[in-house]
């Protein structure tokens, strides 16, 4: 594992760097499964595989993150007194997974109205939790003040680490299925699809990266068009795990260098997407979990027999809101 992580400029992680993170992430958790639906295939008219991220320890993708990132903070002699972060929950979770692995004190701060049972599972992993700020935003901003007061360690929402270890699941994805001529990644602050892309260049394929983004959260798709962070006010409800108000500029030149296009979907779509993923398959997923198949089904026309993949990237819903969506 390389102690520090190349900038864009110097070049995406290199196949062996991203093979050295799976190894330190199948010592926390097993590869997670990409399956064929028929159900499914018959609702798109297409080859689908879909990646199960949602069968993950946590339910949901960035754990993987999580792993690596603190094995590097610990080795690297920096175990902090403290992690503190902003969340609207798998974030936290990923963080709480690790942290409680190294016996490191974690505390993330969510806005007001966040998911319960996401919250609930990250007490449950032993995070302190803080609800404060209207939004994201508002809640990042409050973890830099907590950071700064306690002397504690800011663990951040973006970084090239968490992005190696996040692209382990695409490596799985590839390895297993190496013609997917295009595969849909939903976008928050950006680790998937940079994890993403970063595998396939490490594997030297061709195949279509397509971001997906909530329509109630544009501003990763605002940026990605004009080249340069913008920020948007969220107004998505169901898919909290892409409400970004404002993207990381990293994360959006790894994006603009390796993504061909970006898909916006909104909320009627992405309940759409829960349903289908329930009805065809028996699998929950969470709105920006359902985000990717809401693109496909979207995007069906033009991709007709070709073999597609979609990440279900988490399953973290809150069984009131997934009732009413499959009501």
């Amino acid at each position: 594992m390389p102690d520090r992580m190349k900038t864009v400029g110097d070049g995406l992680p290199t196949l062996s760097e991203l093979e050295a993170a799976a190894a330190l992430v199948y010592r926390s958790m097993a590869p997670t499964p990409q399956y064929r639906w028929p159900l499914l295939e018959a609702r798109v008219g297409t080859t689908v595989w879909v990646k199960h991220e949602n069968y993950a320890p946590t339910g949901e993708f960035k754990v993987r993150g999580g792993l690596v990132y603190f094995d590097n903070l610990v080795r690297n002699g920096k175990k902090p007194a403290g992690v503190v972060s902003a969340t609207r929950g798998n974030h936290g979770q990923s963080m709480g997974f690790a942290a409680a692995q190294y016996g490191i004190p974690a505390a993330v701060v969510v806005p007001h109205g966040n998911s319960v049972e996401k919250n609930a599972a990250m007490r449950a992993l032993g995070v302190e939790l803080i609800e404060e700020g209207h939004d994201f935003q508002a809640a990042s901003e409050v973890a830099d003040r907590i950071a700064e007061e306690r002397g504690w360690h800011r663990y951040p929402n973006f970084h090239p680490l968490l992005m190696l270890g996040v692209a382990t699941y695409g490596l799985e994805l590839f390895r297993a299925v190496s013609d997917i001529d295009t595969v849909y990644v939903p976008v928050g602050m950006g680790s998937g699809v940079c994890g993403v892309v970063t595998a396939r260049d490490a594997l030297g394929l061709r195949t279509r990266v397509v971001a997906v983004v909530s329509a109630g959260a544009p501003g990763f798709a605002l940026s990605f068009e004009r080249g340069e962070p913008v920020s948007h006010d969220v107004t998505t409800k169901l898919a909290d795990g892409m409400a970004c108000r404002t993207p990381n500029s990293l994360a959006l030149a790894i994006a603009r260098r390796g993504v061909e296009r970006v898909i916006q979907v909104n909320e009627e779509e992405v309940a759409g997407a829960m349903r289908a993923f329930f009805t065809d398959t028996h699998n929950v997923a969470e709105g920006a979990g359902a985000a990717a198949l809401a693109a496909l089904i979207k995007d069906r026309d033009s991709v007709r027999g070709r073999v597609v993949g979609i990440v279900l990237t988490g399953a973290n819903v809150d069984s009131d809101v997934f009732a009413r969506v499959i009501s």
